[in-house]
């Protein structure tokens, strides 16, 4: 039997693996993970805390292995050379064909069809050969879609191999070389530890208590402490959407399982779009929206919004908890991606890189498309302009959220915490804060900014509409014929949806 690469990328288990266990049928699998110098460093693609969490799945990875007689080698260098070389030594290479944007696009268009490499593709996803030149697939994947979707996660996991052989690759360095070579230290807290045992603890902990998950989505402070917290386990991999999906369906029955299962839809949905089109983290899906806002660019406005220091509190809780803990829940980032784009007029692709950047659960296929959606650079969903002070007033009430990640405002008496500048002077001095001082005033007019922004869309309405009118507009950005119109469905309204919105 021969030995065969398994190239571990954004699959970083070894259960439900298909390439492994496809390698254990066909030959004896040498495990191999790659450190690419594009994530790491000043300029990386990743926040130190994410590098850090997939460390800890490594780390949990290789104890898997040599608890069955194997090892996973660890090398460090550009994936296509390390790749390439290892193709030139003789080796056979099994992968997962992940869905990801950019660099990570370009280095699997190098290798993945190159002689000696198979690609496994079980994941949910549709990929059609048929594609245009923009890369939009040039069928209509949207067909039956929710039951082969429904069919992967009821389907069984593939199996790990119960033992392994020793690796003939030799591993070329350490986890602690790369975090002594690139200074991963970690400066974000309440991070999730990474890993397969860690993702399982943390699923079989939240399946005991599924029926508060609908009591909790909302709100900012509640979702970071008693939401599942797996989205970044399931981002790098660490558990499968199917493991996930058929531990949560062994709980009992309840709204809290079935609107869980609905989200696991939704990621794969979301995956779906990114799958259709590559280009989703690069330009605006309808033509009509490309360079809105690009040119009218106001640093010092990013740079407050990046800061958390808008004087809008719920939009600075929201920046300084991302930047602080590497996780907001999805309504969270909904308001800040919709206060980026429409309130303070920026191009969407600054503020999506930077949240990109610094989440934990960075995923392509759900930031980029999100964005867009929460931005209507589709054409599709309704101008959703979030009030901060109003989601502050609804969604942390009693000032948690805020407080916590505005500790400057903690003193501010909770009739004036979702708008502090309402104070006046004897307030201020009473509670010892200082609007201008202690706390920045607004940097904008929301009111004036929001209707300016209702009136620019509206003026682009027409031409939206007219470009979804091409059928490749619509595949590009797997859009239902029902969905053409700009009716808010339950997934833009709640961050959630029911399985009929998956068609």
């Amino acid at each position: 039997m021969s030995d065969i690469v398994v190239w571990h990328r954004a699959d970083l288990r070894s259960v439900d693996n298909p390439a492994l266990a496809a390698a254990a049928e066909d030959g004896t699998p040498a495990p191999v993970f790659v450190f690419d110098p594009q994530f790491y460093g000043s300029d990386g693609l990743a926040c130190d805390a994410r590098l850090r969490f997939v460390h800890e799945s490594l780390r949990d990875l290789r104890r898997q292995y040599r608890d069955r007689g194997g090892d996973l080698a660890l090398l460090h260098g550009d994936p296509r050379e390390v790749i390439a070389s290892l193709l030139d030594r003789g080796y056979e290479i099994y992968c997962n064909r992940g869905v990801t944007g950019r660099y990570g696009r370009r280095r699997d268009d190098a290798l993945l069809d190159r002689e000696g490499v198979t690609a496994f593709e079980d994941d949910g996803i549709v990929r059609p050969d048929e594609r245009h030149r923009d890369g939009t697939v040039a069928i209509d994947t949207r067909e039956d879609w929710r039951e082969q979707c429904e069919a992967y996660f009821r389907s069984e996991p593939h199996p790990r191999p119960e033992s392994l052989s020793d690796n003939p690759i030799e591993s070329a360095t350490t986890i602690g070389r790369i975090e002594g070579r690139y200074d991963v230290t970690p400066s974000k807290s309440n991070v999730p530890e990474g890993g397969t045992t860690a993702g399982r603890e943390r699923l079989s902990a939240f399946a005991d208590r599924l029926q508060e998950y609908p009591a909790v989505i909302s709100s900012p402070a509640d979702a970071e402490q008693r939401s599942s917290r797996l989205s970044a386990h399931l981002a790098i991999g660490a558990l499968s959407p199917r493991e996930v999906y058929r531990r949560v369906r062994d709980a009992p029955s309840s709204g809290g399982r079935e609107m869980f299962v609905s989200r696991l839809f939704w990621n794969r949905h979301y995956t779906q779009k990114l799958a259709d089109w590559p280009g989703w983290t690069e330009r605006a899906v309808n033509p009509a929206m490309h360079g809105l806002f690009r040119e009218e660019h106001d640093p010092d406005l990013v740079a407050a919004w990046k800061r958390g220091e808008t004087g809008f509190p719920m939009v600075d809780a929201a920046m300084r908890a991302l930047v602080e803990t590497g996780y907001l829940n999805f309504r969270t980032r909904a308001m800040v991606a919709s206060f980026f784009v429409y309130v303070l007029r920026e191009w969407w692709k600054r503020g999506a890189d930077f949240m990109y950047y610094h989440l934990i659960d960075a995923d392509p296929a759900i930031n980029y498309t999100q964005w867009q959606s929460q931005a209507n650079l589709t054409g599709v969903h309704p101008v959703r302009v979030y009030d901060p002070a109003k989601q502050l007033r609804e969604y942390d009430p009693d000032g948690t959220f805020v407080r916590r990640y505005v500790p400057e405002l903690r003193p501010v008496p909770d009739a004036y915490l979702a708008d502090p500048a309402k104070m006046d002077r004897a307030t201020q001095a009473d509670v010892g804060v200082e609007i201008g001082v202690d706390y920045p005033y607004p940097v904008v007019d929301y009111q004036r900014r929001a209707e300016t922004a209702r009136d620019r869309y509206a003026a682009l309405a027409d031409r939206a509409d007219e470009a979804l009118s091409d059928p490749t507009i619509q595949r590009r950005g797997s859009f239902s014929n029902r969905r053409h119109g700009r009716e808010e469905s339950n997934a833009e309204r709640d961050g959630q949806a029911s399985l009929e919105e998956f068609t």
